[in-house]
């Protein structure tokens, strides 16, 4: 008598439900080998750069709109190629984030006067590049900054900075804060 034939191998007796709990499993694995890959590869730390998630203007209006953030410009305008608008296209999520949270942190208002339009100095972490802000002067936010960061010393331009402990730089340029937002400041 012949026995009957039994599969065998890697799919022996699957059903549908278990392979789709399989590749479920197996999509999650991977995603998660992903990020720690990231984490721990090696030459990738704290405050070096890194691939940074733009977002548009109405994104960043919406956010900022949504924490109480006002802001102006000079030629009431938002057009990214124009010095006198201020823009917040290809701004960083992180930087955004980072206003969102230096102002639920100070409970100070804060009135952004500068974003990613052309005409600010260029760089690495520029304006332009989505890594920095430029903040009306007020004085809750000037004290705020000054009693809870920490002072490192003047700019090569002489505007005297302080760090916060996330690594993020706050200068005073005398007319306005002009903050270099590396992350989010621990949102």
């Amino acid at each position: 008598m012949k026995s009957p034939h039994v599969p065998t191998g890697p799919r022996a007796g699957d059903t549908a439900p278990s392979r789709a709990r399989g590749n479920t499993l197996r999509s999650v694995l991977t995603a998660l080998a992903l990020v720690l890959g990231a984490l721990f590869a090696p030459g990738i730390g704290a405050g070096e750069a890194q691939a940074a998630t733009k977002i548009s203007h109405a994104t960043a209006a919406s956010m900022f709109r949504g924490s109480g953030i006002t802001w102006s410009s000079s030629g009431g305008c938002s057009d990214r190629n124009n010095p006198t608008c201020t823009s917040f296209e290809q701004l960083n999520l992180a930087t955004a984030k980072g206003a969102q949270t230096l102002k639920s942190a100070s409970g100070c208002s804060l009135n952004i006067t500068g974003g990613t339009e052309t005409g600010h100095a260029g760089g690495t972490y520029s304006h332009w590049n989505g890594y920095k802000l430029d903040f009306s002067k007020y004085t809750c936010v000037g004290n705020y900054i000054k009693n809870t960061f920490t002072y490192i010393g003047v700019r090569g331009d002489g505007a005297p900075q302080w760090k916060s402990g996330a690594g993020n730089i706050y200068a005073d340029e005398g007319s306005h804060w002009d903050v270099t937002f590396y992350n989010c400041g621990g949102c």
